[in-house]
């Protein structure tokens, strides 16, 4: 079976959703005052960073980038011992407005990993969720507050967000 790869976001499309998302978290919060953009590894953080310099040039001051490592969270992993170690201690969340942010939202279960994580960092005021893509098929009650574009998938196909920090592009592709 030969697999077929189409792009559906190419860098212009990413740079276009982004600010575009820049502007909504800006927009919704009233500022940038008390908030936080928490980006997860591996491709979050990137994406995290990106918004976080969008927000300066609207705003003129910089926003707090945290990254969060997710994989003492996950569901999917075997539990290696009863206590988790703290995720990305540097993370400062307690009484903040979280942005939290991934490349691509499927199932929920990883944002679910992500605040575990954060609950465990301190009590944030408020967590929001944006993602480049939502693609779909949600397995939790999980729904994102800024997306850069919602594309319908089947479970067979696969979404690879290709960033030029971790790939040498920027590119969102759609494998069937």
């Amino acid at each position: 079976m030969d697999e077929q790869h189409r792009v559906i976001m190419d860098e212009t499309a990413i740079r276009r959703a982004l600010t575009r998302i820049a502007h909504e978290i800006v927009e919704k919060n009233k500022g940038i005052d008390n908030c936080v953009i928490v980006g997860i590894r591996t491709r979050g953080i990137y994406l995290a960073q990106r918004i976080a310099e969008q927000i300066r040039e609207i705003e003129g001051r910089p926003v707090e980038v945290q990254e969060l490592d997710i994989t003492q969270y996950r569901d999917d992993r075997e539990k290696g011992s009863a206590e988790r170690p703290a995720a990305g201690s540097s993370v400062g969340v307690k009484d903040k407005r979280v942005i939290l942010f991934d490349d691509v939202l499927y199932t929920g279960r990883t944002i679910r990993a992500a605040m575990d994580a954060l609950m465990d960092l301190g009590r944030p005021q408020a967590i929001q969720l944006a993602v480049l893509v939502d693609r779909g098929h949600r397995e939790l009650p999980i729904r994102p507050d800024y997306v850069g574009k919602n594309v319908p998938t089947s479970k067979q196909e696969q979404i690879e967000v290709s960033l030029q920090e971790v790939d040498e592009n920027d590119q969102v592709t759609i494998i069937h």
